[in-house]
Parts: structure tokens; sequence; C-alpha cells
């Protein structure tokens, strides 16, 4: 099912003396089609639209061009990008955040398959205190899947699957989170909460 497009802005402004777009969408279908920008042959972004693209363009003007060779866009399939995470390195991907945004991503892409809490991922980027900014951080997270942000979900769902968990026979899905998804919230997502409920079902398949 493709992406569908229910709202549409345009929104633009001036930052260190460029203009600056950005693409606002609602997604309510599942998103079958991604937007990949690397540079340099290194990933900046993986998106559903080129609002993420239109951003890394801003960060890009404002380097040496000495230090940029090229910046380039493709798109792929959710086929292709579950198969381009079997191999992907962290060394791979050219990110723009900062120090902390840049340890949260880190620590999203090294979460082992299941579901997680903003609770449990402030943790373990030994921020327990900080959710909040954490929780932005996840929020802003400019590869979608590879750095699997839709594995974080709402404190509350985690306490409701908690309870699931001890009363299933998880065993019969080999521990997976996977018979969960259908009882729990799985909170918001960029591109909409069908397409996160399924790519955690692709993610936990894999």
């Amino acid at each position: 099912m493709k992406h569908e497009k229910t709202s549409f802005t345009l929104e633009i402004g001036h930052g260190n003396g460029l203009i600056i777009s950005r693409l606002n969408r609602i997604f309510v279908h599942m998103v079958t089609e991604w937007i990949v920008t690397e540079i340099d042959g290194r990933i900046a972004s993986v998106s559903a639209d080129y609002g993420h693209f239109a951003q890394i363009a801003a960060r890009v003007a404002q380097l040496p061009p000495a230090s940029v060779g090229t910046v380039s866009t493709h798109k792929i399939t959710t086929e292709e990008l579950v198969a381009l995470s079997g191999h992907v390195q962290w060394e791979d991907f050219r990110l723009f955040g900062t120090k902390f945004q840049l340890r949260v991503w880190e620590t999203l892409f090294r979460l082992e398959p299941r579901l997680y809490s903003y609770t449990d991922l402030a943790a373990l980027c030994d921020n327990p205190q900080g959710v909040r900014p954490v929780a932005h951080a996840v929020a802003i997270n400019p590869v979608a899947y590879l750095i699997p942000c839709h594995l974080i979900v709402p404190k509350e769902s985690m306490d409701k699957a908690k309870d699931i968990r001890a009363t299933a026979q998880s065993t019969l899905f080999k521990g997976s989170d996977l018979y969960l998804l259908d009882s729990i919230d799985v909170g918001e997502y960029a591109y909409g909460a069908e397409t996160k409920r399924e790519l955690i079902k692709i993610h936990l398949k894999h």
C-alpha cells in the first residue's frame, strides 16, 4: 500500500543566512518507498519525503566546499531497506546532530530487537533523568528503520506488555514481542502509526 498525503504544508524560514524549507505531511497508510540521502557514499538520512534532505542540504551549505564531495538521493523499497539493515555499520552514517543526539542515535542503532520505553532508552543512554531530551532525539532521528526509533513505545504500553507477557505463552513466539503488537498502543511516529507497527513487525521477524 502506498503512503498517502492527507495534509501538506510548506514552511519557509531563515537560518544563518540560508533559506530553509520544511515539508510536513501526515501519513495515514503504510510507507513502501524510502528516500535515501547520502553524503560521499555515507547515509545521512532515510525518510519518506524530502524534508530531511532539505535540512541536510542546508547543513551542507554551511560546510567548507572542500569537505564535501557528492550529495545524492535515491529511492528504495521497504524490502531493500530491510536488506540494507543486515550489513550497515555505524561508520556508514554521516549524521548531523549534537553530541547528545548522536549518542542517542548510536544507542538506538545498537539495540537488541525488542520493544523499549523512552525510560528504558534514557537509562541505556546513561541519562535516566533526561527522558524528555532522549524522546526529542528519537523524534528527530533522520534515519528510518536503520536507526530503529520505531522500537520505542510509550511507557504505559510497555507496562501493559509486561502484564501480557506474564500470562502469555511467549514460547509460542520464541520470546518475541510480535504477539503484543495488536494489544498495545505503539505511540506516535513521523510516518504514521500504521507504518510504525508494520516496521516493528518486520524488525522483530528478522
